[in-house]
């Protein structure tokens, strides 16, 4: 099988490519350049990237609107395939600031599938348990098994965000957890997951307007976190780090791809317009009968 990221489809590519990080020559060396790249090239730049941006956007919301409930119907349809064919593990990681849109994601793209074959998972905080070991061993046991999909609401990657903006690991230590990564989701690519990342990308401007409308509205007061107001004013340094961990994490078995989420129906639209890609790449198949079954009639 050819990868499932490399589409025949030129047009898409044509759409897809300018958001996806150039990866580097070895993310071992991130940072130590000094400009988070490591292979010498300019670096990867957010600021490049407009977050209010539609590429995949015919122009018309009611349209957009009504295509992404369409290819979320699809999608229920190849999961259910996917499910079946029990060849494969899908892993979808949603990564960016908060209020990009995590949750409205999986309720948009994800909402019509069988939650039979669909699990979500929501990281926080490591308990104390799991700082016990390794920042990857919780992780580990929540990725999905045979025919599952699994949608990550925040990863892994929040160990080398977190740690990195507020100087809880050295430089050393973070260019170790890059390549941990790597090497952990290789592992996971070579076993049968397919690793599919998508960083929601919002501006600065549109997060206040989100973060005043939940303080607006005494419906969502139960959203809001005066612990995001913190973060808000590190917002420089976690574009930083962000920027980093995209571009030593961009891999050929687990790539990224920035998804300018100002748009909430064009976030969506163009997730699910990828996934129904990625998951048409992988040739799914129902498994064969059983022969012996083939003229038996129900009396």
């Amino acid at each position: 099988m050819t990868s499932p990221f490399d589409s025949k489809n030129k047009e898409l590519v044509h759409r897809w490519a300018p958001w996806q990080p150039a990866p580097l020559v070895d993310p071992d060396k991130v940072g130590k350049n000094g400009n988070g790249n490591g292979n010498g090239k300019k670096a990867f730049s957010l600021n490049a990237l407009d977050a209010a941006a539609k590429p995949f956007s015919s122009g018309d919301k009611v349209q957009d609107k009504a295509v992404v409930e369409a290819l979320a119907q699809e999608l229920d349809d190849l999961q259910n395939l996917l499910y079946a064919d029990k060849r494969y593990k899908l892993l979808v990681v949603l990564q960016g600031m908060d209020t990009s849109g995590k949750d409205g994601t999986i309720r948009g793209v994800f909402g019509r599938m069988s939650a039979l074959g669909v699990h979500a998972v929501g990281w926080k905080a490591p308990t104390e348990v799991e700082r016990a070991h390794d920042y990857l061993w919780r992780i580990h046991q929540q990725v999905p098994g045979a025919g599952e999909l699994t949608v990550f609401n925040r990863s892994h990657y929040e160990d080398v965000l977190v740690p990195v903006v507020n100087g809880w690991i050295t430089p050393e230590q973070q260019r170790q957890r890059l390549a941990h990564i790597n090497d952990f989701e290789r592992m996971l690519s070579e076993t049968g997951t397919v690793v599919v990342k998508f960083f929601l990308h919002i501006g600065f401007d549109e997060q206040r307007q989100r973060l005043q409308e939940r303080l607006d509205d005494p419906a969502k007061h139960w959203k809001f976190d005066m612990g995001d107001i913190a973060v808000r004013k590190q917002w420089a340094d976690y574009q930083r780090a962000y920027e980093q961990l995209l571009a030593a994490t961009h891999t050929p078995w687990a790539p990224w791809t920035v998804v300018p989420s100002d748009s909430k129906t064009h976030r969506n639209l163009m997730i699910a317009t990828l996934l129904r890609e990625v998951l048409h790449n992988l040739d799914l198949r129902y498994p064969s009968g059983d022969p012996a079954l083939e003229h038996f009639t129900v009396e």
